[in-house]
């Protein structure tokens, strides 16, 4: 790299959790960040889902030098052992980091392309001493093209839910299905919402914190007085074994494993029906205007009047097609990455902490980092994104020796062991590590938002 690209900046892409805690690792290594966010605030996604309270605490949710920033100019970390929601999380600790970095931060930008300037990905000749070309929109449409020594992208995955079908792909008459269909967790306290859900029929589909959530929350919807006739659906690909709700009692998150529990509670006290090893093949309206789920073997379910789907999420990967990516195949995650958060290998537990040599790929200087690093696998703690950026900041300042030293010890669930159930029959019951059953909706924090972080 010349000394004109090494003046350049650090392009992060997106201004949420782990984009901002890079930037301050960034500014603690003396390397100039620029943060690309293509909303038009800090923490955009986390505002979407303002209702939902996170499963970790706020000791695991601020970044050490995210808060070293903050504290000068008279921030009060909040009570470590309380949990926010994503709204306290934007509101109290992300737009206030924002705020503090100032003109680091640039809103209204949207990233629609990143190259290395004059290489598309084919070219070889002199391609790391290439500086990184950033093509970018803002809220008029204006384009622009801007230059980095380096690009972090922390951009997540919650903009790209996973679709119904069983396959991966959307079932038939999804898309036709939209209006009926939520991707989301639904926030009950909006009176609209609220009107939509109370003393209808919805199936909820997926296994995870987030799925485990909406059924919480749709069983106290059919508890208060405008709720009667509310019921839901549950729709699992997959058996019920006591894993299946997560790790309870056991859970070294405790939030998260209340999260299983009041899903069972659910099913147990008559507000949800279990429906196991089923796989949407299809969407139906019957003659009345209600949803019938069609297996892929062809079973039918009774009509439903909405349906939200929460089978997880998955990377946009469009914009940083003509870079060199070196990504597994099954994960979408980087390569040296994958072994270690493979759910059908790896519980929610067993992940080690990892940093800028399993983060790299055969485009230097290129970093995936936050939920977007895992790809299609669950179960991502903000604790883990905040030690990528800390190795990866280290590594751009030439300290390589701390940026491959590990300093974090990450809580384990107290069920999740040895493989996991994505080898297993549609019928099966899991195998184990089943807290890790399903992807999730969102995993910044703990798994999912849905209790999620």
């Amino acid at each position: 790299m010349n000394a004109s690209t090494e003046a350049l900046p650090v392009v992060v892409i997106g201004a949420g959790p782990i984009g901002l805690a890079a930037a301050a690792r960034l500014i603690e290594r003396d390397v100039q960040p620029l943060v690309l966010e293509a909303g038009p605030s800090a923490a955009t996604a986390v505002r979407s889902w303002s209702h939902v309270r996170l499963f970790s605490p706020w000791a695991e949710v601020v970044d050490p030098a995210a808060e070293k920033l903050l504290a000068p100019n008279g921030w009060v970390s909040p009570d470590g052992a309380t949990y926010p929601s994503g709204a306290d999380w934007a509101e109290l600790y992300l737009q206030p980091l924002a705020d503090i970095l100032g003109d680091t931060v640039r809103y209204n930008a949207a990233v629609t392309g990143v190259s290395r300037t004059g290489r598309d990905r084919i070219v070889d000749a002199d391609r790391d001493t290439q500086p990184f070309v950033i093509h970018l929109v803002d809220a008029d449409g204006a384009e622009e093209r801007i230059h980095a020594r380096a690009v972090i992208d922390a951009s997540g995955t919650f903009s790209t839910p996973s679709p119904a079908g069983g396959s991966g792909l959307p079932a038939l008459g999804e898309k036709a299905a939209a209006d009926r269909i939520s991707y989301r967790i639904p926030n009950l306290k909006d009176p609209a919402v609220r009107a939509r859900y109370a003393g209808k029929r919805t199936a909820v589909i997926g296994t995870g914190a987030s799925a485990f959530t909406a059924l919480a929350y749709l069983a106290d919807l059919a508890k208060a007085a405008d709720g009667t006739g509310t019921h839901a659906t549950w729709i699992l690909r997959r058996g019920i074994s006591g894993s299946t709700f997560g790790g309870g009692e056991a859970d070294q998150l405790p939030a998260r494993g209340a999260l299983g529990l009041a899903a069972k509670a659910a099913v147990d006290d008559g507000y949800a029906d279990a429906v196991t090893g089923f796989r949407t093949g299809a969407f139906e309206r019957d003659s009345d205007g209600g949803l019938i789920l069609v297996g892929e073997d062809g079973h039918r379910l009774d009509p439903v009047d909405e349906v939200i789907v929460l089978t997880g999420l998955r990377p946009d990967l469009t914009f940083l097609n003509e870079l060199r990516l070196g990504l597994d195949e099954r994960l979408q995650a980087p390569t040296a990455l994958a072994p270690l958060i493979d759910p059908n290998q790896h519980s929610c537990g067993t992940v080690y902490p990892h940093g800028v040599g399993e983060l790299s790929h055969p485009e230097k200087d290129l970093y995936l980092v936050g939920m977007k690093s895992y790809g299609r696998a669950p179960t991502f703690l903000a604790m883990t994104g905040h030690e990528q950026v800390r190795s990866i900041a280290a590594h751009l300042a030439g300290d390589q020796e701390a940026a491959e030293r590990v300093e974090l010890t990450l809580p384990q669930t107290g069920v999740c062991g040895g493989a996991g159930i994505f080898d297993q029959p549609a019928t099966a019951e899991p195998a184990g590590g089943g807290c890790c059953a399903a992807p999730t909706t969102v995993g910044i924090g703990a798994s999912a938002f849905s209790g999620g972080c």
